[in-house]
């Protein structure tokens, strides 16, 4: 028993000198790693036309029903996506999400990615809905600049 105390103690002794590893969280905070999934973020085009033509496969491919999305027709006079349609409502619950990346991988548009974010605190479980207008402009909610792709083009508008 005293071996054990003596091993026990000459353990702590040694990690005492050690430099202590710690962050000023919310002044510093810790680098991700490259495959992290974070918070999700709906993409524009270069041009401000939304990426979503809801086809709704990034909804059907969540493995926890997170993801709602509503379908509008574009109209000649006000088109928000390149295609015939357009994700009136796109809303996900991110108490409900299991940050999977399914929804990422198959969407066909590259609109949906996840980000690094990962600071998700709120008051209320409806704050934690998270609907288009919050997933398009995150600046305004406190995140970093919003992740643009680059080398993808809109396709020519009929």
């Amino acid at each position: 028993m005293i071996q054990e105390l003596i091993k026990g103690l000459g353990v702590t002794l040694r990690e005492m000198f050690h430099k202590p590893i710690t962050l000023k969280y919310p002044d510093e905070k810790m680098p991700m790693f490259p495959r992290f999934r974070g918070r999700h973020r709906l993409q524009l085009y270069a041009d401000g036309l939304e990426r979503c033509v809801a086809c709704k496969l990034c909804s059907a491919a969540c493995p926890a029903d997170a993801i709602y999305i509503e379908a509008a027709e574009n109209r000649p006079g006000h088109r928000v996506s390149p295609g015939e349609r357009y994700a009136k409502v796109y809303e996900i619950n991110m108490l409900r999400c299991i940050f999977c990346g399914y929804c990422e991988e198959a969407c066909p548009e590259d609109a949906i990615v996840l980000g690094k974010e990962y600071e998700f605190a709120e008051y209320s479980r409806a704050e934690m809905i998270y609907t288009k207008e919050m997933l398009l402009d995150p600046p305004e909610r406190g995140f970093s600049e919003p992740y643009v792709r680059t080398g993808s083009t809109p396709p020519p508008s009929a």
